[in-house]
């Protein structure tokens, strides 16, 4: 039963998405379990950039199975549109190769109206949220009012729902942030177009078919969104998404026992980023945060926003490794480090005067914290041609070892470069 779980252990943009391409090699199917299109995940693949933020990190193998799971809430247009420009790029030839369920809830254009007022609302306090939707079509799910992939295709059913939707969003659009409220018909004219380009991608029993293919031993690959930090119970609250980003959630977003899932590779930068507010520990300021950030592109694939960048936050490792149960670790962009003469990473915090190891559970303590340093040698040259550990810098391999040693945690990929080929084996993934 070789179910992996591949699950951020920062505040997201670590590269999941470059390491399911890549990973995906070796896997039958491949499912998406939490999040939405606030996800943004990029490959690159001779060359060609292909960004993602619903379909599975792994259509671009033909021979690999491709599920969005019941965890995830599905914007309608973003989804086709991502669809189309597979199908335009010679990509996705086949609707069997991409599966839907019928559980996902959906998105539509009145969830991201209300989001974006909300947010403008906020002003200074805003939370960072990238505007399309996603919290307000969560709640509808926890709310028992969402509208379900498969009620599209219930013309009577959609219709009833939208309605009973519409009333309470165009009552908050309008009488509470002044915003033009959303008609029913043009709703309904949308999604009925779009229920038909999707129709041919629809899977009625998601579930079954991962539970069945894991049973008989097939290689299943769970891809998650954003990153632990951000997760909506155990993440830097308020400041977090509105799903649960842990690895657990792979097994409820997927409808899967967590007997079935064989490993847990944890996805970490060789240094930590972070997009939108809340707090960030180990944040540079100046020449050295803009630096990382042109040289390691730190700008958001879903909203192009500049990311915050800082050094390596192992207490903050530490916790991802614990709350998910993370087995092996994959190290992402040791590239962008090449040229520093000197590298911070953070091994503990200072707190009210006092040296701690582990992660204050309050935003509030966080943002009070100290990071305690401990300063490694540098290296110089580019790690980008590289294709076997052996062949890096000594300095660069002393940092592999040591972040793996300080986390008590192996490191079985690290990635010197955007590209499949940039990609170093430690330890086969499916073994």
């Amino acid at each position: 039963m070789p179910g992996l779980i591949v699950v951020g252990a920062q505040w997201g943009d670590e590269g999941k998405g470059k390491v399911v391409d890549v990973f995906s090699a070796h896997a039958d199917f491949v499912v998406r379990y939490q999040g939405g299109a606030n996800a943004g995940h990029t490959l690159v693949v001779n060359n060609v950039k292909t960004v993602l933020h619903l379909v599975p990190s792994g259509i671009l193998h033909p021979k690999t199975t491709c599920m969005i799971a019941a965890g995830v809430v599905l914007d309608l247009a973003e989804v086709a549109k991502e669809i189309r420009d597979l199908k335009a790029a010679g990509v996705l030839a086949n609707p069997e190769q991409l599966r839907i369920s019928d559980q996902c809830t959906v998105l539509l254009s009145y969830h991201r109206q209300l989001d974006q007022a909300r947010e403008a609302a906020l002003g200074n306090e805003k939370i960072g949220t990238t505007g399309k939707g996603i919290g307000p079509a969560y709640e509808d799910r926890a709310s028992r009012r969402a509208i379900l992939f498969s009620d599209l295709f219930d013309r009577a059913k959609l219709r009833e729902k939208l309605e009973h939707s519409l009333k309470e969003k165009n009552f908050l659009l309008e009488k509470f942030y002044n915003a033009k409220p959303v008609a029913v018909e043009d709703v309904e004219r949308e999604v009925l177009a779009l229920a038909e380009e999707l129709e041919p991608y629809r899977c009625k029993d998601a579930s079954f078919i991962i539970h069945k293919a894991l049973k008989g031993g097939r290689k299943v690959l769970f891809e998650g969104a954003q990153g632990t930090m951000l997760d909506l119970l155990h993440g830097t609250y308020p400041f977090v998404t509105s799903s649960s980003t842990l690895s657990g959630s792979a097994c409820v977003g997927s409808g899967v026992g967590p007997n079935l899932v064989q490993k847990i590779v944890g996805i970490t930068k060789a240094y930590t980023t972070r997009v939108g507010s809340g707090p960030f520990p180990t944040e540079i300021q100046g020449d050295l945060a803009e630096r990382l950030r042109q040289e390691g592109g730190e700008f958001g694939a879903t909203t192009g926003r500049p990311r915050r960048c800082g050094w390596l936050d192992l207490v903050a490792l530490k916790y991802a490794i614990r709350v998910n149960g993370i087995t092996s670790l994959a190290l992402m962009k040791l590239d962008v480090l090449s040229g520093h003469e000197r590298i911070e990473v953070c091994t503990a915090y200072r707190l009210d005067g006092q040296e701690i190891k582990e992660l204050p559970v309050s935003s509030t303590d966080l943002t009070r914290v100290e990071p305690v340093y401990r300063t490694l040698s540098g290296w110089s040259g580019d790690l980008r041609n590289v294709r076997a550990l052996q062949d890096l810098p000594q300095a660069a391999r002393d940092y592999i070892q040591f972040v793996a040693s300080e986390v008590a945690t192996p490191i079985d990929v690290v990635s010197v470069g955007p590209g499949r080929e940039q990609t170093l084996w430690i330890k086969p993934l499916f073994s």
